[in-house]
């Protein structure tokens, strides 16, 4: 966090605590340092991990050309960035993950939208969804590659192949779920489905967008490295294939932990639209 928005959140406190009770601010005030508190509780965990993990494998207790250690990986990251090929790698796994978490997301919502709107094509369809959601879809890679062709596109159909159908069953899910009250009281007053749509549905469907949102960060990142796995020639993927088939578990290691941070970037990307959001309604 920066200092200029660490001024800016302080501000923001301060201006909290003004004109309101004392009980209210010393409730503010608790809140505030609880989450300090986590945060730091957070902080300690991670770098006491990092720690023993690096005792350990000095120590010899854990063999260090298995399970790698920090120094090590420290090492493999400046390698690969001198070599020029660090970000090579990061960009291309973060850019096939991004096209198949916004696709997925896109077309899962739409495809949802139609089954809402169609009861008739929600009862056909269901028993498919439930199949193709209980499939293997890793099975499906070597279709895929025989189809497509090996490349990125083959990879981002894997991504799609493993994050659109959750995505559909559950924005669906959240669609049957809204109040139907509600959606009777607009059709009472003479409101089209249309309408029903754009002024029930989808305002009270931002939890059920978020929850899917958050769930296909996860399942994106899944189906980017089962298809560098398959076919890649670039990415953390690949690097983690290779590694493991020269006996270089420092860059399997490195990529995995790389794989960590971009993940939980992305993660907090959601989070902080969901703030945004649930700021914007209030």
């Amino acid at each position: 966090m920066s200092m200029f928005n660490m001024k800016k959140d302080s501000v923001s406190y301060r201006a909290q605590l003004s004109g309101i009770s004392p009980e209210h601010k010393d409730y503010l005030h608790r809140v505030r340092m609880e989450k300090i508190f986590v945060r730091v509780i957070q902080l300690l965990i991670f770098c006491t991990a990092l720690l023993l993990w690096e005792i350990c494998a000095n120590a010899k207790i854990v063999d260090p050309f298995i399970t790698s250690q920090p120094s090590r990986v420290l090492k493999t990251v400046i390698r690969l960035y001198v070599d020029g090929v660090l970000f090579q790698h990061i960009g291309i796994t973060c850019l096939e993950a991004i096209v198949g978490f916004v696709l997925g997301t896109v077309l899962g919502t739409l495809i949802a939208i139609m089954l809402w709107w169609s009861e008739f094509l929600c009862k056909v369809l269901e028993p498919y969804l439930v199949v193709l959601n209980s499939l293997p879809k890793i099975a499906l890679g070597p279709v895929f590659i025989v189809w497509i062709g090996a490349g990125p596109a083959a990879i981002i159909v894997m991504t799609l192949a493993i994050s659109l159908i959750v995505t559909v069953l559950e924005v669906l899910n959240g669609f049957l779920t809204i109040d139907q009250e509600k959606i009777k009281l607009v059709q009472t007053f003479g409101g089209t489905k249309f309408q029903v749509l754009t002024k029930v549905l989808l305002p009270a469907s931002y939890p059920t967008f978020i929850n899917a949102l958050k769930i296909n960060v996860g399942l994106s990142w899944v189906g980017v490295i089962v298809g560098e796995f398959l076919v890649s020639k670039a990415g953390l993927g690949y690097l983690i294939v290779y590694g493991g088939q020269v006996f270089k578990l420092d860059l399997v290691m490195t990529s995995v932990i790389i794989l960590g941070v971009a993940a939980t970037v992305m993660y907090q990307g959601v989070v902080y639209l969901e703030k945004m959001l649930v700021k914007n309604k209030t």
